[in-house]
């Protein structure tokens, strides 16, 4: 990060005050707090609500609690289309392990911009609202803790002159470019912003055509199937709901707890709500190999309760790295990706990229990903499982487009590819 800039933000961090407690779920006020859910009282922002979960693609069927929310969100970041600077704003969020992160211009959801909270206008937030359809690109959220949750990335070009407000400043792409080697300072919205506009190669060749992939798709999905039923939470039997949190029984995976919340730089000044809070470092990688002097994904079909059709992902996602070898949920050819590639140091020049990045933090609580993207030798052979197929650079940014990528493997890619921002 440029001196400047570093100065800047460094600043921020002392400006902006955050104080979190965490409380019982009991103690938040303004949510009611029953048998079937936790709610806002105002019945708007968000829900916790259960799920049970029955598949044939997973070795087993679940239940497990969720986060519902109905409302579509506003991610945008303004560009100067004059000098190619990008508006970006130093925003503390309750969740984030470090406080402050770099966040798009807008981020709001809803009920946020319609000041439910009866707290202070979102800045900016004129220039996203009232969007031709075309404006308006929806992408999913994170299909195992959001249920059907979608936000609109918008990038907008702007020539006239804006004035700069508190807390916000202009950044150019070779900055972007060097702050998304740096750990947890660019906001995961932030960066499903920039995943959703990168630009195409000129030249691309790829292994596959692309209806062939479209097709690979279909077949799976007239295979596999996975489908949700609402639960009260009280009804979920793998996971403890009292007064304190909701925890799952063997202690594994998320949980849900309570936070009290004090800041000085937020449209309300302190408020209360549920937050989901990771186990322990994720990881998220990537395997790329050229083909036809072209950069390739290996991506891997699946299925999320969480998300109403089947997506593209990652090469390998764990919840878990550090146990990752003992996590049931991963296949050997996961495990053994992660072993002999992505924590592989004798192969550390092979990593195009490498850094930890925070999960939303108005929602995830210290929940942070190890991103990884392994460029494979050309004379690297790898016998694929049946749900693994190889995509093209053009060929993800056009699958992003068609809402077929899920939001870990859009982050990674808009990260290694963060140079080709539009």
């Amino acid at each position: 990060m440029d001196l400047k800039l570093y100065k800047w933000f460094d600043k921020q961090k002392k400006t902006n005050v955050i104080k979190v407690k965490i409380i019982n779920i009991t103690k938040i006020k303004n949510w009611t707090h029953n048998q079937d859910s936790i709610f806002h009282n105002s019945k708007r922002f968000f829900k916790i609500i259960g799920v049970k979960v029955k598949t044939n693609f997973y070795k087993k069927n679940w239940d497990q609690p969720i986060i519902l929310q109905k409302e579509v969100g506003i991610l945008g970041i303004l560009k100067n289309s004059k000098n190619d600077k990008y508006l970006l704003q130093a925003k503390v969020e309750p969740g984030n392990k470090n406080k402050i992160q770099f966040s798009p211009t807008v981020q709001a959801t809803k009920s946020n911009y319609s000041q439910v909270h009866g707290g202070k206008k979102v800045p900016y937030l004129n220039y996203f609202k009232n969007l031709n359809k075309n404006f308006l690109y929806k992408q999913s959220e994170q299909g195992f803790r959001y249920f059907n949750k979608f936000n609109s990335n918008i990038l907008m070009n702007i020539k006239s002159n804006i004035s700069l407000k508190q807390g916000f400043i202009w950044v150019s792409l070779p900055e972007l470019c060097r702050m998304a080697k740096r750990k947890n300072l660019l906001n995961m919205d932030t960066l499903s912003v920039i995943s959703s506009n990168i630009l195409h190669n000129i030249t691309d060749n790829p292994l596959h055509k692309f209806y062939t992939i479209k097709k690979w798709i279909k077949n799976k999905d007239k295979i596999y199937f996975l489908k949700t039923l609402i639960v009260p939470l009280s009804k979920l039997k793998d996971w403890n709901y009292n007064g304190k949190a909701i925890t799952h029984k063997n202690r594994k995976h998320f949980s849900i707890i309570g936070a009290e919340i004090k800041t000085n730089k937020r449209e309300v000044d302190e408020w209360c709500q549920p937050i989901l809070k990771g186990k322990n470092l994720a990881i998220s990688g990537f395997l790329v190999k050229k083909f036809n002097k072209t950069n390739h994904y290996l991506c891997r079909y699946i299925l999320k309760p969480g998300l109403k059709k089947s997506v593209l992902s990652c090469t390998v996602n764990s919840s878990d790295l550090k146990s990752y070898k003992k996590d049931k949920n991963l296949t050997s050819f996961q495990k053994k990706i992660i072993t002999n590639y992505f924590l592989n140091n004798d192969l550390k020049e092979n990593k195009i990229y490498d850094n930890i990045m925070s999960d939303e933090g108005g929602r995830f609580f210290h929940c942070q990903i190890r991103y990884v993207g392994f460029l494979l030798k050309n004379n690297s052979q790898i016998i694929l499982p049946s749900n693994y197929i190889w995509v093209s650079h053009n060929q993800m940014i056009n699958l992003i487009k068609d809402k077929k990528v899920d939001i870990e493997a859009r982050l990674l890619f808009g990260s290694i590819n963060i140079n080709k921002l539009k």
